[in-house]
């Protein structure tokens, strides 16, 4: 195996064995803490343009089955694990993890502690890192690190870049592409949708005309003030269709009316954080991968309400609109694998549709 080195701003060198891809990766490093997932984690358009360390120690022994993915291409820039499987066990595998990576040229770093990795990134924040040859000088490296800048276009990268449907019987439904996981279309397939996907620069006015009874603004990558444009366009839309906004989308949706957003420390990634629904005291078990959230304070002077929050830091992780039809969710309710428990999201946002009957002339 071929020894590299995973080297992060604060001067933290960690080496390990390479696989998959054997070239070099800089981005910021992100842990994940699911149990499972690994195949929809590395597809999941929110991890653009960064490492992503697992923290569940085996990974790979269900190989890769291209039907789990929720992208067609997987955008991180690396995955570092604490071990890879070289001979995963499951009749629906069709490659290793490491032939995945070979193939779509990411690079992976094993045999690492990744307890002690995830606990410096919470202590310090989440941080930027490079995979790199053995014998790299770690001084230059580190000073590289803390002078480059994070890729700051991920959502350009993932969106779609034409509109496109996806035929059902049922409501009609718009999905803004901030970079969806398909997971968002198979719920509403699910529940007969006439969906039709559009990208993320599309504007309110070319939105309406498509008739729909309803928009979900779906998950993405980075920073959600990246794309004002995107802000702008969701401002135009609250108050002339009911709207479900995912993660992503739900800071959009909160940036549209009037509220402010800001980084996590590390961000919330993995499919076991408990949210409570203010209204009712439930509390669901939810899949979550974001690095920024909604700031509270900001929601008082707008038309916002808080419905959810984290239990594990008080965060803001759901809001509705006071007079139009209009909510939102931080995590995602479309979680596959994971925990199901806000699936009922997805119903509610129809009954909305149904309540509201839009009439187009």
């Amino acid at each position: 195996m071929t020894k590299k080195l995973l080297i992060l701003e604060d001067g933290s060198v960690f080496e390990g064995e390479g696989f998959g891809w054997m070239g070099d990766a800089e981005g910021e490093v992100v842990f994940n803490t699911g149990m499972t997932g690994y195949q929809e984690i590395l597809s999941d358009p929110s991890y653009c343009a960064q490492m992503v360390v697992l923290t569940y120690p085996l990974i790979g022994n269900y190989g890769i089955n291209r039907d789990d993915f929720e992208s067609i291409h997987p955008y991180i820039k690396a995955l570092i694990v604490r071990e890879a499987c070289d001979l995963p066990s499951n009749f629906r595998s069709e490659a290793s993890i490491d032939e995945l990576l070979k193939e779509k040229k990411i690079p992976g770093l094993s045999g690492i502690d990744t307890r002690r990795l995830t606990r410096l990134i919470r202590s310090y924040g989440t941080m930027k890192g490079k995979i790199c040859s053995e014998g790299a000088d770690v001084n230059s490296m580190t000073a590289e690190l803390k002078s480059s800048e994070l890729v700051q276009d991920q959502v350009s990268r993932v969106s779609t870049k034409s509109a496109y449907p996806s035929p059902g019987r049922g409501k009609r439904v718009v999905v803004v592409d901030y970079g969806m996981k398909h997971g968002i279309l198979r719920e509403l397939n699910r529940r007969q949708c006439d969906v039709i996907v559009v990208p993320y620069h599309t504007s309110a006015k070319e939105i309406l005309r498509l008739h729909p009874d309803g928009v979900v603004l779906s998950n993405g990558p980075g920073d959600p003030k990246s794309v004002p444009e995107s802000v702008e366009a969701v401002k135009q839309l609250v108050g002339s269709v009911p709207i479900f906004g995912i993660c992503l989308g739900h800071q959009l949706l909160a940036l549209a009316g009037g509220a402010d957003t800001f980084k996590l420390k590390f961000g919330h990634r993995g499919s076991n954080h408990p949210v409570k629904e203010l209204s009712t005291g439930k509390v669901a078990i939810t899949a979550q991968n974001h690095g920024y959230a909604v700031d509270e304070q900001s929601l008082l002077t707008t038309d916002f309400l808080v419905t959810h929050k984290a239990l594990n830091d008080g965060t803001v992780e759901g809001i509705s609109h006071r007079n139009e039809a209009v909510f939102s969710v931080q995590y995602h309710p479309e979680a596959s694998p994971g925990p199901e428990d806000a699936n009922e999201l997805f119903d509610r946002f129809i009954h909305m549709m149904e309540k509201e009957e839009i009439q187009y002339a």
